[in-house]
């Protein structure tokens, strides 16, 4: 079957197409599928690189840089050149230290010499100044003079004295010094240096011939109270420049003790010894060596205590009733902190004598003593041990309710508690802290004031003493404060 014959469809129209066309049109298609293809900038992915950690071994993914067992290598490598430098070091030291131990002779004057005596030389030989030259060689020349008067051995004995060791604020402290030569030969001039505290004692020594010796005095100010080193003696040989110094130590380090300014006072515990085993309180006890009376037996009491012959003629079971005793200890408290004392430093010190004055008094009257001011602290000892916990102490902040607590730790056996301290500690601070002892322990503050008159109050069963000076502390004890 044949279909119907349309209409005739129209031939394409044909066109010539020149060769710059063709490559135009190449040259547009080629571009459109570089587009296509290619994307743009702010389209790409920016990577982002995490750099492991060489300090810290991760346990999970990227958190260490080696494997354990490498890591474990390394630290064994690490270890051994350690240990081989340390080897090194020590077969080296008899190469190596007499050369430091020459280098520290030189002061830093003397290296300003060396410098310029070696900068000058170089400088003055590349540009032919004569005039540098003849500057460098004369410092290369005085250093190596100066050197050599450093040189040699001093074979000296040196030793030293104190007279005494231990000594109150203001009195006189002298010390001795003694150089023997112990050499064969002549010894030339030498200086000897001798440490006091922050100052230093010189002494020019003469010309000692073999076997002779020489002797110094010398004078130790105590008009502060403190610990003061002296010593250690040395020799100083150099050259009058100070260019180079070399030291020899001889004896070691002698602590002198300035004790704080004390005064003397009454006995504190006059007329309150009962026995041998203590001071009498008011407490009742049912043993003890301090018979009081008789009471009607009860349940649960001891029979070993039971009076037989009052109980027969009373006609009932009568028991032994007694005082409690305790050995009277006396316990010191000082605050030492300057910003609550009105006198600042000065009154600090008047705190410190004034404790140490009645620390002295109570072990005098052989009574158990206990002392705490500022990490300084002093139980059942001597006098002079005391005084010498007192001599160490340096002002600064303190805390007296933790210091109650120390000497509560040291002196459980209390009986007296002393609080030294300023009129702007607050009463309610100190009341606070002498609270830390038990209920039948004495206790008191006593404050420096000098704005205030000498006194005393009860407050709260507190005793409040105030002097002005270190003098009426034997007039504030005369009212039985203590007792």
């Amino acid at each position: 079957m044949t279909s119907p014959a349309g209409p005739p469809e129209p031939a394409p129209e044909e066109r010539t197409v020149s060769r710059a066309e063709l490559r135009a049109r190449s040259g547009a298609r080629g571009q459109a599928t570089r587009a296509r293809r290619v994307p743009s900038l702010r389209s790409l992915p920016r990577p982002s690189v995490s750099l492991p950690s060489l300090g810290t071994a991760g346990t999970g993914a990227g958190g260490s840089v080696l494997p354990p067992a490498a890591r474990a290598r390394v630290d064994r490598l690490a270890g051994r050149v350690v240990v081989r430098a340390g080897e090194l070091r020590e077969r080296t030291r008899p190469a190596w230290t007499p050369v430091l131990a020459t280098a520290r002779w030189v002061a830093p004057l003397g290296w300003a010499v060396l410098a310029l005596g070696v900068v000058g030389w170089v400088v003055g030989v590349r540009t032919g100044w004569t005039e540098l030259l003849m500057l460098a060689a004369a410092c290369l020349v005085l250093w190596l003079a100066c050197l050599l008067l450093a040189l040699g051995r001093t074979r000296v004995r040196i030793t030293t004295e104190l007279e005494p060791v231990r000594v109150s604020v203001g009195e006189p402290a002298t010390g001795r010094v003694t150089v023997e030569n112990v050499s064969k030969r002549p010894m030339l001039p030498v200086v000897v240096e001798l440490p006091v505290g922050v100052s230093a004692a010189r002494f020019t020594l003469p010309t000692l011939a073999a076997g002779k010796e020489h002797e110094e005095l010398f004078v130790v100010p105590t008009h502060r109270r403190g610990v003061i080193p002296v010593g250690p003696a040395s020799t100083v040989q150099g050259d009058p420049l100070g260019l180079v110094r070399r030291t020899e130590q001889w004896t070691d380090v002698t602590d002198l003790y300035v004790h704080p300014r004390t005064v003397s006072l009454e006995p504190l515990g006059a007329g309150l010894l009962r026995d041998l085993e203590g001071e009498t309180t008011q407490d009742l006890s049912m043993s003890d060596l301090a018979f009081h009376a008789l009471r009607e037996y009860q349940p649960g009491d001891d029979r070993r205590y039971i009076h037989w012959r009052s109980s027969a003629k009373a006609g009932r079971l009568l028991v032994r009733q007694f005082l409690d005793t305790r050995r009277s200890h006396l316990c010191l408290v000082v605050d030492a902190d300057p910003e609550h004392y009105e006198g600042g430093e000065d009154e600090v010190e008047t705190a410190i004598s004034a404790a140490a004055s009645l620390a002295r008094r109570s072990i005098l009257d052989d009574k158990d003593t206990t002392v705490v001011c500022r990490g300084e602290k002093a139980s059942r000892t001597t006098a002079s041990l005391t005084l010498d916990a007192f001599a160490r102490v340096t002002l600064g902040p303190c805390d007296p309710y933790a210091q109650c607590g120390e000497a509560l730790a040291l002196a459980p056996d209390t009986s007296i508690a002393v609080l030294v301290t300023g009129p702007r500690r607050p009463f309610i601070e100190a009341q606070r802290a002498l609270d830390r002892f038990e209920l039948e322990v004495t206790k008191v503050v006593l404050t420096i004031d000098a704005m205030q008159e000498t006194g005393v109050r009860h407050i709260g069963g507190v005793v409040r003493l105030n002097i002005r000076r270190i003098q009426d502390l034997r007039a504030v004890l005369a009212s039985g404060a203590l007792t």
